[in-house]
């Protein structure tokens, strides 16, 4: 690929400045017939790669996705996974929290949605919101029953990014390979996304009141992200900021991140023994004493 992806890398204690990275970069297709082509190959490596993964049977891999309303999450999911095989990758897409899922900590209800050994788990927002929409508008945090002593003003904000680097560590340690992209998209684009879901019928659905209401926090969203980022980016559970303003190349870099990972994890078919090769070849007898 025509682009240094490290540089897109979050380092651990990084203090980002949102405002110094960049939106749009110079593509890494010269044509939308070599987009669609490279796109294809990297689609291609990934299904590859994850039948590997499942017959491995002893890495999990997760994906987590955050950004700004319209960033294009959804259609990096859509585009990037689409040769994966459904029965080894599971995308969930976490909403406003049910009852029950208040009465557990922040964490409880990601947690039961991780991914299995053999699997890509895909997390369409995540734990992270509860750094994020629930920093930026302190009322949901009022509202999620926590003891008044436990809510130290902005400590608290500290000490839930401490509760998930602490947990991503434990789940490195035990097989899960976590990637976290921030689809780094401008105010601008947002606002020609957003015109662009009002003119167009069959977008309207995805347009809602919220959308231009959360855009009026759009500072408070990027000082939350940065401080997150910074927080949370680590050695085996890093975030990137990929750059969102051209989804194409935006698609084109997260899969090419994401063979990367499964690329790195030296990943194998599991090894036949002696003594199941002499078992098969006993199948193969049965077998082909059928057809006589």
């Amino acid at each position: 690929m025509r682009f240094d992806l490290d540089t897109l890398r979050v380092r651990a204690c990084e203090h980002v400045n949102l405002g110094k990275r960049p939106t749009l970069v110079d593509p890494v297709y010269s044509s939308k017939k070599e987009y669609k082509e490279l796109l294809a190959t990297h689609v291609e490596q990934l299904s590859k790669l994850q039948q590997v993964q499942y017959a491995d049977n002893r890495y999990a891999v997760l994906l987590i996705f955050q950004a700004m309303d319209a960033a294009g999450k959804d259609g990096v999911i859509k585009h990037v996974m689409s040769g994966v095989n459904p029965q080894g990758c599971q995308v969930f897409s976490f909403k406003h929290p049910s009852a029950e899922e208040l009465d557990h900590d922040f964490l409880w209800r990601s947690y039961r949605c991780l991914p299995e050994q053999g699997h890509i788990g895909i997390f369409n927002r995540s734990y992270y919101e509860e750094v994020l929409i629930v920093r930026v508008h302190p009322e949901i945090l009022a509202g999620q029953g926590i003891p008044d002593e436990l809510i130290n003003g902005e400590k608290v904000w500290q000490q839930r990014f401490d509760s998930i680097v602490d947990m991503e560590q434990h789940l490195y340690r035990n097989g899960t390979r976590i990637v976290k992209f921030f689809l780094h998209l401008s105010k601008e684009e947002q606002r020609k996304r957003f015109l662009d879901r009002i003119d167009a019928p069959a977008k309207n659905w995805k347009f809602s009141t919220a959308d231009v209401e959360e855009r009026g926090y759009w500072k408070q969203y990027m000082h939350a992200y940065e401080e997150c980022l910074g927080a949370t980016s680590t050695k085996n559970a890093p975030w990137y900021i990929v750059p969102a303003d051209d989804k194409q190349n935006a698609r084109l870099i997260v899969s090419s991140l994401i063979v990367k990972t499964l690329t790195d994890m030296k990943l194998s078919y599991p090894e036949t023994t002696a003594e199941r090769r002499k078992e098969l070849q006993g199948f193969r007898k049965r077998l082909e004493e059928e057809s006589r």
